[in-house]
């Protein structure tokens, strides 16, 4: 069996790159589905956002999605983590 990789760690990584930290948690599909949700909705806000908007405004969409996936990862790395350790060994 693999080696589990950190929670505060895969939190870290969610952080900086979007999706990433569902990759390292063996959870390929999901992260690069946030990855791949977090570049439309920014696509698409900056598709139709006002002209006068803000960065942070102009690409609210895929803020958010990214927003919604670091603590998802976070939480499945600490499942793992949790039921790992109650596993008979």
């Amino acid at each position: 069996m693999r080696a589990l990789p950190d929670p505060t760690r895969v939190l870290l990584v969610a952080a900086l790159l979007p999706g990433m930290g569902h990759v390292w948690t063996g959870r390929a599909a999901r992260g690069l589905g946030f990855a791949l949700f977090a570049l439309l909705g920014g696509w698409l806000t900056a598709r139709f956002a006002a002209p006068e908007a803000s960065l942070v405004g102009r690409h609210a969409g895929g803020f958010f999605v990214w927003a919604l996936s670091i603590p998802d990862a976070y939480r499945s790395a600490r499942l793992d983590r949790a039921w790992a350790e109650r596993a008979p060994h």
